[in-house]
């Protein structure tokens, strides 16, 4: 079994890193190149960088930005948010992204996500998935846009879909727990972790050590993603990693 990791996610906007409840509401939260070396000497085992008004407002990533934040850390750095082509994942990788995100523009063009596979391996895509759950269907459905579009694509079908197609890593995003800190929404995660054979990374919902637990044991995931509580000091890295180990759980 792969060891579980933990990865703080920064969402920016214009510049600085934010979070809100719901995707709504974004607060500031700091430097994103200040608080990803924070992250990186707190035994983070990796880093989510997403440009959250990137696809909305119809721009490029802030390849200066990411430039920086490679810079200041040595861990594995994903990173995501207005990237609609081959050249703009070469442009970010070049910058210093390990792996890029994609969301909106899989969606767009799920070719995409192949071409990516293609040119730089399935290890450097991961395709981010905002769902909300439908009460008509009794499933989730994929959002896109920062979580402002529905698409009518539902969500098991549409993470198979990007594992066929050569993803590898799934993003996985509740819309319904992001930002609430009742816990990870165990049961679309574990819908998810049991349906692919690529890692899931789970997302939105994360406001205690034990969610962590939660996640990993009954939700299947391979990663827990958390922003708020490590952004506001609410807990720590460290503090997350020795309470999962004591309760018998393999981390990094």
């Amino acid at each position: 079994m792969l060891a579980k990791r933990i990865i703080p996610c920064l969402d920016v906007k214009d510049g600085r890193v934010v979070k809100g409840v719901n995707f709504v509401n974004l607060r500031d939260a700091g430097d994103p190149v200040e608080l990803a070396a924070i992250y990186d000497k707190e035994g983070a085992d990796e880093l989510v960088f997403l440009d959250i008004s990137a696809s909305v407002e119809g721009r490029a990533t802030m390849v200066e930005v990411v430039r920086q934040t490679a810079g200041e850390i040595t861990i594995p750095f994903t990173v995501g948010g207005g990237i609609s082509s081959v050249d703009d994942m070469k442009r970010l990788l070049r910058a210093g992204a390990d792996k890029i995100g994609i969301n909106t523009a899989a969606v767009r063009n799920p070719q995409l996500v192949s071409d990516g596979a293609r040119k730089f391996g399935s290890q450097c895509i991961v395709v981010a998935i905002d769902a909300k759950f439908n009460a008509a269907w009794g499933e989730w459905e994929v959002f896109t846009h920062g979580g402002r579009n529905a698409t009518g694509i539902k969500t098991l079908e549409w993470a198979k879909r990007m594992e066929e197609l050569g993803a590898g890593e799934i993003l996985l995003t509740s819309m319904d727990a992001d930002g609430t800190k009742d816990g990870f929404d165990l049961k679309l995660t574990r819908a998810v972790s049991e349906l692919l054979t690529i890692p899931v990374i789970a997302s939105g919902g994360a406001g205690k050590s034990e969610h962590f637990y939660d996640v990993f044991t009954e939700g299947k995931a391979d990663a827990g993603l958390a922003a708020t509580i490590f952004h506001y000091k609410e807990l720590s890295i460290h503090g997350v990693k020795a309470d999962l180990k004591g309760k018998g759980v393999e981390i990094r």
